[in-house]
């Protein structure tokens, strides 16, 4: 039986278009608490997405999802994924395929956290990307209002050469921004993988090491043959399809670090 549309305004979620940067898109918000700006994996906003969301609330956040693609509340298909893929692919917006660039859509984010973190308590926000989203997290950290940025198997500039793989996913300029802030700022990132996650390269987080050293907290969990939680090789989408609660399985626990991670660097100080 096919997976059926979850519709998020039935669920209480508050739907709106927001305009920034020259772009607009609808958003989805629910909660109370401080704020957290989450990008959806490929194809948009489905089940998956929105019941990790629907965690993060229930966790004490205000959640905003952005909605750049994909039709809200519609169950993944392989059809589904390849449209979405193919309009992704060609969008200036995105640039899934270009090296040390600039994404049109990380400014439009930025607006987003900048105006969330307006209206939620708290020391700033924080922001999550997953699969080819997952990078954008990153780069929205060039604002300041962005204390808790989460790159969930960051898969873009998708990773068809040893210089796409090696790709942080952002500008140079971008990147020396976010390393002061780390220097200056106290900032921290989070980023989460499964260690033969080919989509998700090893070689994107060596970099992302490498240049932001100990501020870079990195979660691999095992995926290689014979591995405890029993992943396959394919497995790539860490906080949400690949989550087990009963037993709780090591995606769990990324995520309840995640969790963690969102409290220690945005709850209110006394």
């Amino acid at each position: 039986m096919a997976e059926a549309a979850v519709i998020p305004e039935a669920a209480g979620w508050r739907r709106a278009p927001f305009t920034g940067a020259g772009q607009t898109y609808d958003c989805f918000e629910k909660g109370e608490g401080p704020g957290i700006v989450m990008i959806p994996e490929i194809p948009g906003l489905t089940p998956d997405v929105l019941g990790y969301a629907e965690h993060l609330v229930s966790e004490g956040f205000t959640v905003v999802i952005a909605s750049p693609f994909g039709t809200p509340g519609k169950p993944e298909s392989a059809l589904y994924v390849l449209g979405v893929v193919a309009r992704l692919c060609v969008s200036k917006e995105f640039r899934a395929f270009a090296t040390n660039a600039q994404r049109p859509i990380t400014q439009y984010l930025r607006a987003v956290a900048v105006d969330l973190a307006a209206r939620t308590p708290g020391r700033g926000v924080g922001v999550i990307g997953m699969c080819f989203t997952g990078g954008f997290g990153l780069a929205t950290a060039v604002e300041d209002v962005v204390k808790a940025p989460v790159l969930s198997q960051p898969s873009v500039p998708l990773p068809l050469t040893a210089k796409m793989r090696r790709d942080p996913g952002l500008s140079r300029q971008e990147l020396d921004v976010i390393k002061e802030r780390t220097r200056t700022d106290g900032l921290c990132v989070l980023g989460v993988r499964f260690s033969k996650d080919s989509m998700a390269p090893a070689d994107r987080f060596a970099t992302l090491r490498s240049e932001l050293g100990d501020a870079f907290e990195v979660i691999e969990l095992d995926s290689g043959p014979g591995n405890p939680d029993g992943y396959p090789k394919s497995a790539h989408s860490v906080l949400t399809r690949e989550v087990r609660e009963n037993p709780p399985n090591s995606a769990f626990h990324a995520r309840a670090r995640t969790v963690e991670f969102f409290r220690e660097r945005l709850s209110p100080t006394s």
